[in-house]
């Protein structure tokens, strides 16, 4: 007797429906066959499943099953069609009876003992789900709140396979839908700008850089609070938007980093990859293609600490994916496309021991191992970081300064009201922010006056400025005036832009 039992997988961030046809013959040797393009772990299902309906007290068929998984021309991985197979063989010999299985859709994970382990992926496989008007998804119980963000489906946690066919002959009470648009809002955060001393210029490099989405590179010697600085960058972003915090959800999902007790990502992510990271674990990739790093920092910020010590290869790769905003990632049996649109900050020295410049301690390189550690960061990673900012050390009395830093909180409210009028000029195109503007908009809406142009001219010739360069100025001039609150781009504003290339001369 044939069964169809509908599941998913997954392909990039999105998740698409996978018919799961069990065919139990009447006769013949025992054969139990899983086609259409399995892996090693979709194809150890056999013994697992079988094992586990015993477990339970099922009868498992002696007859030849064959299990196709369509379409059959995308590969299968991972062990979430465990339930679905498992399901399909009892509806195949009879043993399970639901005028309504294909109405549901059904995936875990089955342990020896016939309980069901949580999967990756939930969330996009529930997302195609309802968009396939499926009623609803009957799925391992540690995965039910991440499914449950999904209104218009109905979940159905379950612990076991006995549990599971009793869902789908009976259809009880499902989980209630959750709404965590209140968790978005007003993000709790454990750091704040209100623990920094000092360094007012840099946080005004940032405010800028988080009003307009810009990239940034900071300079200084050891200890002078650089990394502190970019962690807390992602505090004074704007709270993410539901749609934003699914397509996160999504990408940590499907790398299995979502975890048990969390079911949306609610906060802008911060990730800030080790210097030995491979090229595969900071874009993305491998034989099976996963999100690397600049995806899982998507909507958030990515954070490259000790920036000259990353490989060159690994560098240069970055480049694509900040310009456009995502990874596409080629393999000969398919091509996936990845979302990295995140805000870059690198961090790194001024020289190899760290200390040219400092006016306490003396630089001990010679002006051949400073040129070289500079020339790690090639001219076009740099044309792609908007703003550049020196961090110099603290001085002792803005570290024994009693006086309370701005917090994030007020930052953000004014980050958020720039990002607004930014929301309101760019309306109805698939720009977010002034970072994102493509030539003809920079042209559109970054008209500089006769005397900003003197200005502009003069800072071309003394910079040696790159054409991307000029672009990158005349967007921070205009994040600059957002944040102003002013119409036109005034002098003040290009001059304070201007500032922020100081290291085009230097590299």
């Amino acid at each position: 007797m044939l069964a169809t039992i509908y599941s998913a997988a997954t392909l990039g961030v999105d998740g698409y429906l996978v018919d799961v046809e069990v065919d139990v013959a009447k006769g013949g040797m025992f054969q139990f066959l899983i086609v259409g393009l399995p892996d090693a772990s979709v194809k150890e299902s056999t013994s697992r499943v079988e094992v586990a309906l015993q477990s339970q007290g099922f009868r498992v068929p002696r007859t030849r099953v064959l299990v196709n998984l369509a379409p059959a021309d995308v590969r299968k991985e991972g062990p979430a069609f465990d339930l679905p197979i498992a399901l399909g063989l009892l509806a195949g010999s009879d043993q399970l009876r639901s005028p309504q299985l294909g109405s549901y859709l059904v995936t875990g994970e089955l342990s020896l003992e016939g309980t069901l382990r949580p999967v990756s992926g939930v969330l996009p496989m529930a997302l195609a789900a309802r968009q396939a008007g499926k009623r609803g998804i009957v799925l391992p119980k540690e995965n039910a709140r991440e499914a449950a963000v999904v209104h218009g489906l109905a979940v159905y946690p379950v612990g076991s396979i006995r549990e599971a066919v009793a869902v789908l002959e009976d259809a009880p009470e499902p989980l209630p839908a959750e709404d965590l648009s209140a968790h978005l809002s007003d993000p709790a955060w454990e750091i704040d700008f209100s623990e920094v001393r000092g360094q007012e210029h840099v946080k005004r490099a940032l405010e800028v850089a988080a009003a307009g989405g810009h990239n940034v590179l900071m300079q200084g010697p050891p200890g002078s609070g650089k990394t502190m600085l970019a962690r807390r960058l992602a505090t004074i972003l704007p709270p993410l938007g539901f749609e934003e915090a699914l397509e996160v959800t999504k990408l940590y999902s499907i790398t299995g980093l979502l975890g048990r007790e969390r079911a949306l990502v609610t906060q802008r992510p911060f990730r800030a990859p080790h210097h030995t990271v491979s090229d595969a674990g900071l874009i993305g990739g491998g034989s099976i293609p996963r999100p690397g790093e600049i995806s899982l920092a998507h909507h958030g910020v990515l954070f490259l600490d000790e920036l000259p010590e990353f490989s060159r290869q690994a560098l240069e790769v970055l480049r694509q994916p900040l310009e456009e905003g995502h990874v596409t990632i080629a393999r000969a049996a398919a091509a996936v496309t990845y979302p990295a649109r995140c805000v870059f900050v690198g961090a790194m020295n001024p020289c190899p021991c760290g200390y040219l410049g400092d006016p306490v301690r003396p630089c001990s390189c010679p002006e051949q191992s400073v040129r070289r550690y500079r020339a790690r960061i090639s001219g076009p990673l740099l044309d792609r970081i908007d703003l550049h900012i020196e961090v110099p050390r603290l001085k002792q009395e803005e570290l024994l300064s009693p006086g309370a830093s701005e917090p994030s909180r007020t930052i953000r409210a004014r980050i958020c009201r720039a990002r607004e009028i930014q929301q309101r000029r760019f309306h109805g195109t698939r720009v977010f922010a002034n970072a994102a503007m493509q030539p003809r908009q920079v042209k559109t809406f970054c008209k500089v006056q006769p005397d900003g142009e003197a200005l502009l001219k003069s800072a071309i010739e003394r910079l040696g400025l790159s054409a991307r360069a000029y672009d990158r100025i005349l967007k921070l001039a205009r994040t600059i005036a957002d944040l102003a609150g002013a119409d036109a781009i005034g002098v003040p504003h290009l001059a304070e832009a201007i500032q922020y290339r100081s290291f085009d001369r230097q590299f």
